[in-house]
């Protein structure tokens, strides 16, 4: 288990002065890199070696979003490396009194899906059987519903952006947290800093110069995401569900 401590932010948060969640998002992955580094598995460890951790699914449910000055408590645990895929888990939670909810309350549960890239030849590879990984996994589940299937958008609407240098992360391709915002300009649920439900799928990389294109379609209960390079090839599929 590894726990980590953090503020909310001024320049974390949105006009309704609730955190972003592109920005709790990035808390969520760093704090994964900082565990995964402790534990002598992160980047420090495989980036000698031409590998990479990359994030392949995520799935969040929040109570409500903390606003600027807020403690959070996360805390995470690995509970399994197979299949050439890692699960961590995360369990959120205030560390102070927060306004609309309870001091030391749990108010959100994460979970991400991880694999190691090859930077060379872009693509996954397995070396869960390397010694930094032995004992790793907890085996612990987290009480958190399986996302439900995405499927295809039939809307023609698209709103495309270029991938600029602040789009670009160290793996040399577009950051996984600008896709959720570059969703979130086109198309914000008002609800959004309350209960909600969010997935993201990332299915293929886009690097710098290239153009992505955000598809969105809004029910009553739920805002579904799609984004396409200019080929028409799938990047990341995403839901944001009213709770």
């Amino acid at each position: 288990m590894y726990k980590y401590t953090f503020r909310v932010q001024y320049q974390e948060i949105d006009a309704e002065r609730r955190l972003r969640l592109h920005a709790l998002q990035n808390h969520i992955l760093s704090i994964a890199g900082l565990a995964a580094d402790e534990g002598g598995f992160g980047i420090q460890y495989l980036y000698p070696q031409g590998l990479t951790w990359i994030i392949t699914n995520m799935s969040l449910e929040m109570d409500f979003m903390p606003q600027a000055g807020d403690e959070i408590l996360v805390e995470t645990w690995v509970e399994q490396n197979q299949h050439m895929l890692s699960i961590r888990n995360y369990k959120i939670y205030t560390s102070s009194p927060v306004r609309g909810g309870l001091g030391g309350s749990l108010i959100g549960r994460a979970k991400t899906v991880w694999a190691i890239l090859d930077l060379t030849k872009r693509e996954i590879v397995n070396v869960f059987d390397q010694a930094p990984f032995q004992g790793v996994a907890e085996s612990i589940s987290l009480d958190l519903a399986r996302p439900s299937r995405m499927l295809p958008l039939q809307t023609q609407v698209n709103h495309p952006h270029t991938i600029q240098y602040g789009d670009v992360d160290y793996n040399n391709h577009c950051n996984s947290c600008k896709y959720t915002e570059l969703m979130l300009n086109v198309n914000k649920p008002e609800w959004l800093s309350k209960g909600f439900r969010f997935d993201i799928k990332y299915a293929k990389e886009i690097y710098l110069g290239d153009t992505l294109y955000t598809f969105v379609e809004e029910t009553d209960s739920a805002v579904n995401y799609q984004q396409k390079d200019a080929s028409g090839t799938t990047l990341c599929s995403a839901r944001i569900e009213k709770r």
